[in-house]
Order: C-alpha cells, then sequence, then structure tokens
C-alpha cells in the first residue's frame, strides 16, 4: 500500500480503475439495464467466476477429490473446496458490492460488512444444502453441482443485497460523461 499524507491513496485508485473497466463496456447495454445492475452483473459475474474456479482447483487439485481430515471432523472433499472459495470470495464480494456497485449506500461500512455477513452466511447454508443435495442425493458431478447451487444462491443474494445490505435513500443516477 501507498500512503500520502496518512492516507491510503492505493485503495481509492484500485477502486476507479474496476469502475473505469466495467463502465468501458457498458454503452452497448445502456439502454437495456441501469448501469448498478451491469456493474453488479460485471462484479458479481467475476466473483462467481473466481468462487467457481478456486472451488475447481480446490476440489482437484488441492484435495484431490479426497476427504479432508482434521482430526476432529472429516469434510467431504466438495464441502471442503466449497469452504475454500468461500474464504477467497467473501472479502472479494464485500469489496466489489461495497466500492463499486452500491455506492450510493447511505449505511455506515460496519453496518454493510455486518449485514453482508448475515447475507453470506445465510447464503454459505444454502449453498451447503444444495451443495449437499445436488452431489448426495442426485449425484450431478460436483462443479455442475457448483454451478447449479450458485445460479440459485445469487438469484436471492442479488435481492437482498439491493434491497437490505446496501440499501440507499436513493438509487444510483450516475452519468457516465463525468
Amino acid at each position: 500500500m501507498y500512503y500520502l499524507r496518512g492516507i491510503n491513496v492505493t485503495e481509492p485508485m484500485v477502486k476507479k480503475r474496476i469502475v473505469s473497466f466495467i463502465d468501458f463496456f457498458y454503452p452497448p447495454f445502456s439502454k437495456l439495464m441501469p448501469i448498478q445492475t451491469f456493474r453488479y452483473a460485471a462484479c458479481g459475474g467475476t466473483n462467481t467466476f473466481l468462487d467457481i474456479f478456486v472451488f475447481f482447483i480446490s476440489y482437484n487439485f488441492i484435495l484431490h477429490k479426497q476427504d479432508l481430515d482434521l482430526g476432529f471432523f472429516v469434510f467431504k472433499p466438495h464441502v471442503a473446496a466449497f469452504i475454500i472459495s468461500f474464504c477467497v470470495s467473501f472479502p472479494t464480494g464485500f469489496f466489489l458490492m461495497r466500492n463499486v456497485v452500491f455506492t450510493e449506500s447511505t449505511l455506515h461500512g460496519r453496518v454493510q460488512l455486518f449485514r453482508y455477513f448475515v447475507l453470506v452466511l445465510i447464503c454459505l447454508l444454502l449453498n451447503y444444502i444444495f451443495i449437499k443435495l445436488f452431489v448426495e442425493q442426485f449425484h450431478i458431478f460436483p462443479t455442475v453441482a457448483k454451478i447449479l447451487t450458485t445460479v440459485i444462491v445469487v438469484s436471492f443474494s442479488y435481492l437482498t443485497q439491493k434491497h437490505y445490505t446496501f440499501k440507499a435513500d436513493q438509487p444510483l443516477t450516475e452519468n457516465l460523461e463525468e
């Protein structure tokens, strides 16, 4: 991190670069959806891809499709891979949602983080239930099960984030020319 008179200048630069990169691709979609929805799709899609990628790498190459025995508890490989991917996607997702998508939220950062954490716990439970259901009951390949689970959970997550976690008094009406 770089500091200028005690201020972290790296984080604002990173935010600005991410927003500029995403907004570069927005014009063809401007008649289809508002900028916030586009940013959510871009950030959520990227974070979801990262989550699935980490799940795949963890399941196949870190865990080698084998149970994870912690001595006091044994995790099935698909569940352990899910936990590993969660540890990566949680902080990335919060950063993107707070700093790129829902920038107009009037809630304090700690309130947002708490609400995001609660939402993530609910999504974590939903993920766990659906992963176990799809893999162990329906015998679906774990990566495919993860993708199906993600579609269900992302739909729930979007609505909750928009109306609860990053609640705003007014919608984003940002002008792209500025």
